[in-house]
């Protein structure tokens, strides 16, 4: 077992390691996620509706 500043150190030296993403690369993945999000958002809330339509005219016709 290391001592915790051996360890500290090399989680520093994995850490200078990885590749990080560039600003730009991390604002247009974020646009990307949104523009995603909104679209998934669009189309649950459109087949919500649509089921809601059918299950209330089904039910409508057993009056």
């Amino acid at each position: 077992m290391t001592n915790p500043l051996e360890f500290l150190a090399q989680v520093r030296a994995e850490g200078a390691k990885v590749a990080w993403p560039t600003r730009r690369e991390t604002l247009i993945t974020t646009a990307l996620v949104l523009v995603m999000v909104i679209v998934a958002s669009i189309f649950f809330v459109s087949v919500d509706a649509a089921l809601r339509w059918i299950v209330t005219s089904l039910l409508s016709l057993t009056h």
